[in-house]
């Protein structure tokens, strides 16, 4: 008893939580599979290790901002157009955020980009890297107030830091001039230092009337974003009304 209260004791002064909790059951198997002291060692050293990264995984998670959790396992190649399964699965490997590279994401409005910008960028976030998700109207949104806050170096450090930026929803509006200043230099301050992960109901060619039909800082934009990058195009029917009609079906036919 006093032995357990000294290696209580122990684990609470050097925070080693899960040790703690955990160190009478080791011990138990240890002494009935007659393992060695470094087997016994390494076991309770890896259960804190565990206990340590999934507290990891699970702040970055929540850190993110993911407006859903969306997987690649949930992800229906057989529905989309245009999506590359051998494709995602080398971009899983987050080979592109080692090499900071971008991924664009472009289709028609339920396709199933945001679910692969945030399947991929959850993929970062399970090998501990730094990610975060925004639209592109809450991005520019806080652009706005940095600069009216006299804030504006801090906002773009910031926006800078994480490995991996989720920037969904570009195209569903055009932006002021001002904003899309904003958003040149937020491309221009990760560039070739991050990775980006971009999504859009557009093509290429019509991002022009987006950022407020600037021909010149367009150019500039889609340089910084197209250099090192990876387009997928996805084509076909929305998921959002696919879902709606099957429920619609099965509720007449229930009738």
């Amino acid at each position: 008893m006093e032995l357990d209260t000294s290696i209580d004791e122990l684990c609470k002064e050097l925070k080693l939580s899960i040790i703690g909790e955990k160190y009478h059951d080791i011990a138990s198997m240890a002494a009935k599979e007659n393992w060695q002291y470094t087997q016994f060692l390494e076991e309770v050293l890896r259960v804190e290790v565990d206990n340590r990264l999934g507290r990891s995984k699970n702040m970055l998670t929540k850190l993110a901002g993911f407006p859903v959790i969306k997987t690649l396992e949930q992800f229906d190649y057989t529905f989309s157009v245009g999506v590359n399964r051998k494709q995602i699965e080398e971009l899983s490997s987050l080979i592109f955020v080692k090499k900071y590279e971008n991924i664009i994401l472009l289709g028609e409005s339920g396709v199933g980009k945001t679910h692969l910008a945030i399947a991929l960028a959850l993929k970062a976030v399970q090998h501990r890297y730094k990610v975060r998700f925004t639209t592109i109207s809450e991005l520019l949104s806080n652009a706005n107030r940095a600069k009216k806050e006299k804030k504006y170096d801090s906002f773009l450090k910031s926006i800078a830091s994480p490995s991996v930026l989720v920037i969904d929803e570009i195209g569903y509006f055009n932006m002021s001039k001002e904003e899309a200043n904003h958003f040149f230099q937020i491309i221009s301050k990760r560039y070739e230092k991050s990775s980006t992960i971009f999504t859009s109901n557009l093509v290429f060619s019509k991002w022009v009337q987006v950022f407020a039909g600037d021909k010149i800082v367009t150019t500039a934009i889609l340089d910084r974003v197209l250099h090192h990058s990876h387009i997928i195009n996805i084509q076909g029917d929305s998921y959002r009304l696919k879902e709606k009609e099957t429920n619609r079906s099965f509720t007449l036919r229930n009738l």
